[in-house]
């Protein structure tokens, strides 16, 4: 397999030794965490980028820094009980390409950042220093976002943002409390992040990995617990994309979404393996599948994911957020060996930054995949799927009964989440606009009665569902059909035409 054959050549050429240590501390470094250490650790990068490649040594001990910019042929290690400690004063950070962030880097080649050390931003701190320089009358108001009363997230320095660089390895590092996202790369290539921890509940945006238009990227062994998407693509440009993504063997806590692709996603996502995750205490999706902005998403395989206490369990979803912009395609899609348990309680009530709470009254939200009119989601199969809700859907409360099924909004421009639709008319799957599904041992079942079906196919052709266990009472066990054909299923007895 072709992704195979890249993750060979990832690790090859990850293991890069350098001839020369550059200690900080040789450089004037203080680990007091008070001293900004900002300029002795750059003079230590570029001493050892100028000597033609080597590793920057910051040892036991809290040195605090603002920006720092890394460049080829440095390695950036962080010794047991090292911290490197971002500065809370704005003004000691700058931005290099895209965002401001601690460290940098931008066109470079052969970079990492390695070691048992951490890296902490002082997210909070920072963002409500920057926050109070709004009140203060020294940040413009587009740089606000009232409704959210908070600055905007470009304005609040992440931890590590690289741009258009490549060769790059994130290893064994802790990466906590950020003051926007944890960490960026974009436009990279060749990029292996191996067993760092990410630790960042700090402030809003606290996105735990994000991977913007890159190619050939390993995301393995990690642990992400996140105030906000937890390991997500993106694709900002519509000239690029992620191509060739590699997640494996990690465990991710979100107050948003587990795994997730988009939201922004101007080019797509092609080639995507994602396997082997363990997902708990996450508000949003366990997986979420999101191309809205013209982009294609295609040839992605989603295999053995274990998830508890998650708000949902499967979210796909084609729209056209900006009408000018043609509706991109979702096609072939395989999700297989998954099982989750789905909360009726909110799953991240332990969380600082908790998810916002919706502003109308609903029942638990069943997995959905949906495109929009004349352009359906395409080609996905579901294999060997276990979803446990917790049943309890209260036509008092919320409801869709089957005789307004017409009435679910499309929101083809919305943002896209799985509770963008309001109440929806079933509490298993709700699938609409959809050209070929495939379901083999998918099993799904509710704790509690449910006023709703199982599932509610709309506008959907070539459905072939193979093995199909739904528990729970009679009524909560009906499968509807409404403008679908070429059905092939092997429970008769639970389906409705209307």
């Amino acid at each position: 397999m072709r992704l195979s054959l890249l993750i060979c050549i990832l690790l090859m050429t990850q293991g890069i030794l350098w001839s020369s240590d550059y200690n900080i501390l040789d450089y004037g470094a203080k680990a007091d965490g008070t001293t900004l250490n900002t300029s002795s650790i750059q003079s230590a990068i570029d001493a050892a980028h100028d000597a033609g490649g080597g590793r920057v040594v910051v040892p036991k001990g809290i040195f605090l820094s603002g920006s720092i910019i890394m460049k080829s042929g440095v390695e950036l290690y962080l010794a047991k009980h090292a911290v490197l400690l971002g500065s809370t004063d704005p003004d000691h950070y700058v931005k290099l390409n895209r965002w401001l962030a601690l460290v940098m880097a931008d066109g470079q080649n052969h970079i990492s950042i390695t070691g048992p050390g951490e890296i902490d931003g002082q997210g909070r701190k920072l963002a409500l220093h920057i926050d109070s320089l709004f009140y203060a009358g020294e940040i413009d108001s587009a740089q606000y976002n009232f409704v959210e009363m908070r600055p905007i997230h470009y304005i609040r320095p992440q931890l590590i943002e690289f741009v258009n660089s490549s060769h790059i390895n994130i290893r064994n590092v802790t990466l906590r409390n950020a003051a926007c996202w944890v960490q960026t790369y974009d436009k990279c290539t060749l990029l292996v992040i191996d067993h760092v921890r990410t630790e960042s509940d700090a402030y809003w945006n606290n996105d735990g990995i994000d991977i913007s238009d890159c190619m050939n990227v390993q995301i393995t062994n990690c642990f992400v617990n996140a105030a906000d998407d937890g390991i997500c693509l993106k694709s900002h440009d519509p000239k690029y994309g992620c191509d060739s993504i590699y997640v494996a063997n990690c465990t991710v806590r979100s107050s948003a979404s587990a795994i997730k692709f988009g939201t922004v996603s101007h080019g797509g996502f092609k080639n995507v393996v994602i396997k082997h995750i363990k997902v708990y205490d996450t508000f949003r999706s366990a997986i979420a599948i999101e191309c809205i902005d013209g982009g294609v998403l295609e040839n992605v395989l989603i295999d053995d994911i274990k998830a508890v206490n998650t708000g949902n369990a499967i979210f796909i979803r084609l729209g056209q957020r900006n009408k000018a912009v043609a509706p991109g395609t979702l096609k072939n899609v395989t999700i297989r060996n998954m099982k989750v348990e789905v909360a009726f309680k909110r799953p991240d009530y332990k969380y600082d930054i908790r998810g916002p709470e919706l502003p109308f009254f609903h029942n638990t939200f069943p997995s959905s995949i949906t495109g929009i009119p004349g352009h359906p989601v395409e080609n996905v199969t579901l294999e060997n799927i276990k979803i446990l809700y917790p049943g309890r859907g209260n036509d008092g409360l919320a409801n869709m009964p089957l005789s307004r099924l017409d009435d679910v909004p499309e929101k083809e421009a919305a943002y896209p989440e799985f509770s963008m639709f309001g109440e929806l008319p079933a509490w298993g799957f709700y699938v609409r606009h959809v050209d070929g599904l495939v379901m083999k041992d998918v099993s799904i079942g509710i704790r509690a009665a449910d006023y709703r079906p199982a599932m509610v196919f709309d506008d959907v052709h070539q459905v072939t569902s193979q093995s199909t266990t739904i528990k729970g009472d009679r009524k909560a066990k009906t499968i509807i059909l409404h403008h679908t054909d070429k059905v092939v299923m092997d429970k008769e007895e639970s389906i409705m035409k209307i």
